[in-house]
Protein backbone atom coordinates (compact mmCIF):
# COMPACT_ATOMS: atom_id res chain seq x y z
CA UNK A 1 0.00 0.00 0.00
CA UNK A 2 1.30 3.55 -0.75
CA UNK A 3 0.45 6.49 1.12
CA UNK A 4 -1.34 10.04 0.16
CA UNK A 5 0.65 13.26 0.48
CA UNK A 6 -1.41 17.01 1.15
CA UNK A 7 0.77 20.01 -0.01
CA UNK A 8 -0.10 23.79 1.40
CA UNK A 9 1.88 25.69 -0.90
CA UNK A 10 3.14 28.97 -0.05
CA UNK A 11 5.74 31.71 -1.30
CA UNK A 12 8.69 30.66 1.91
CA UNK A 13 7.16 28.02 3.92
CA UNK A 14 5.29 25.32 2.15
CA UNK A 15 3.64 22.57 4.70
CA UNK A 16 3.79 18.83 3.94
CA UNK A 17 1.83 15.81 5.29
CA UNK A 18 1.53 12.03 4.76
CA UNK A 19 -1.06 9.74 5.57
CA UNK A 20 -0.21 6.29 7.39
CA UNK A 21 0.27 3.23 5.00
CA UNK A 22 -3.33 2.88 5.51
CA UNK A 23 -4.67 5.86 4.03
CA UNK A 24 -6.81 6.45 7.46
CA UNK A 25 -4.94 9.04 9.52
CA UNK A 26 -2.04 11.52 8.93
CA UNK A 27 1.42 10.28 9.90
CA UNK A 28 3.80 12.62 9.27
CA UNK A 29 4.07 16.35 8.48
CA UNK A 30 7.02 18.84 7.96
CA UNK A 31 7.51 22.32 6.83
CA UNK A 32 10.39 22.86 3.74
CA UNK A 33 11.40 26.48 3.85
CA UNK A 34 12.39 27.11 0.01
CA UNK A 35 11.28 30.32 -2.07
CA UNK A 36 12.50 28.72 -5.37
CA UNK A 37 9.59 27.03 -6.70
CA UNK A 38 11.21 24.97 -8.98
CA UNK A 39 13.71 23.78 -6.27
CA UNK A 40 10.81 23.39 -4.33
CA UNK A 41 8.91 21.23 -6.66
CA UNK A 42 12.35 18.86 -6.72
CA UNK A 43 12.18 18.46 -3.36
CA UNK A 44 8.37 17.57 -2.74
CA UNK A 45 9.02 15.22 -5.82
CA UNK A 46 11.89 13.52 -3.76
CA UNK A 47 9.38 13.41 -0.78
CA UNK A 48 6.73 11.79 -2.81
CA UNK A 49 9.45 9.07 -3.52
CA UNK A 50 10.89 7.95 -0.89
CA UNK A 51 7.82 8.71 1.24
CA UNK A 52 5.64 6.27 -1.34
CA UNK A 53 3.14 8.80 -1.77
CA UNK A 54 1.22 7.68 -5.19
CA UNK A 55 -1.18 10.35 -4.59
CA UNK A 56 -0.83 14.31 -4.30
CA UNK A 57 -3.18 16.60 -2.93
CA UNK A 58 -2.65 20.31 -3.61
CA UNK A 59 -4.01 22.82 -1.41
CA UNK A 60 -5.93 25.28 -3.75
CA UNK A 61 -6.61 29.02 -2.36
CA UNK A 62 -10.11 29.87 -3.36
CA UNK A 63 -11.84 33.17 -2.89
CA UNK A 64 -14.86 32.82 -0.31
CA UNK A 65 -17.05 33.24 -3.07
CA UNK A 66 -15.37 30.40 -4.62
CA UNK A 67 -13.53 32.15 -7.26
CA UNK A 68 -9.76 31.98 -8.40
CA UNK A 69 -7.56 34.83 -7.82
CA UNK A 70 -3.90 35.39 -8.22
CA UNK A 71 -2.34 33.14 -5.64
CA UNK A 72 -5.18 30.03 -7.25
CA UNK A 73 -3.23 30.95 -10.34
CA UNK A 74 0.48 30.83 -8.87
CA UNK A 75 -0.61 27.34 -6.93
CA UNK A 76 -1.64 26.13 -10.54
CA UNK A 77 1.43 26.83 -11.69
CA UNK A 78 3.67 25.15 -9.05
CA UNK A 79 1.38 22.50 -9.80
CA UNK A 80 2.78 22.16 -13.28
CA UNK A 81 6.53 21.90 -12.08
CA UNK A 82 5.85 18.77 -10.24
CA UNK A 83 6.44 16.14 -12.20
CA UNK A 84 3.41 13.38 -11.29
CA UNK A 85 -0.33 14.33 -11.23
CA UNK A 86 -1.74 16.23 -8.61
CA UNK A 87 -5.53 16.78 -7.35
CA UNK A 88 -6.72 20.31 -6.47
CA UNK A 89 -8.37 20.30 -2.91
CA UNK A 90 -10.32 23.86 -1.94
CA UNK A 91 -8.31 24.76 1.03
CA UNK A 92 -10.47 27.81 2.44
CA UNK A 93 -9.76 28.42 6.26
CA UNK A 94 -7.09 25.50 6.37
CA UNK A 95 -4.47 28.25 7.41
CA UNK A 96 -7.40 30.35 10.06
CA UNK A 97 -8.53 26.50 11.40
CA UNK A 98 -4.99 25.88 11.49
CA UNK A 99 -4.42 28.69 13.95
CA UNK A 100 -7.29 28.10 15.90
CA UNK A 101 -6.18 24.91 16.57
CA UNK A 102 -2.66 25.94 17.65
CA UNK A 103 -3.97 28.38 19.77
CA UNK A 104 -6.18 26.04 21.70
CA UNK A 105 -3.39 24.17 22.72
CA UNK A 106 -1.53 26.73 23.84
CA UNK A 107 0.43 27.58 21.00
CA UNK A 108 1.74 31.16 20.16
CA UNK A 109 1.29 31.02 16.45
CA UNK A 110 3.55 34.09 15.57
CA UNK A 111 6.11 31.75 17.03
CA UNK A 112 5.41 28.88 15.43
CA UNK A 113 4.95 29.73 11.86
CA UNK A 114 6.41 26.60 10.88
CA UNK A 115 3.25 24.82 12.73
CA UNK A 116 0.91 26.22 11.12
CA UNK A 117 1.85 24.94 7.43
CA UNK A 118 2.22 22.04 9.01
CA UNK A 119 -1.38 21.91 10.34
CA UNK A 120 -2.77 23.00 7.24
CA UNK A 121 -1.34 20.50 5.04
CA UNK A 122 -2.70 18.00 7.37
CA UNK A 123 -5.97 19.47 7.58
CA UNK A 124 -6.38 19.28 3.39
CA UNK A 125 -5.32 15.53 4.43
CA UNK A 126 -7.78 15.21 6.72
CA UNK A 127 -10.38 16.85 3.96
CA UNK A 128 -9.31 14.24 1.34
CA UNK A 129 -8.88 11.06 3.54
CA UNK A 130 -12.44 11.66 5.10
CA UNK A 131 -14.24 12.05 1.30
Amino acid sequence: MSRVMAIDYGDTRTGVAFSDLSRMIVGETLVITETNAKKLAAQIAELAKSREADTVILGLPRNMDGSEGFRADKTRRFAALLPFEVIFRDERLTSVSAHAILRDNGKKTVKHKESVDAVAAALILESFLGS
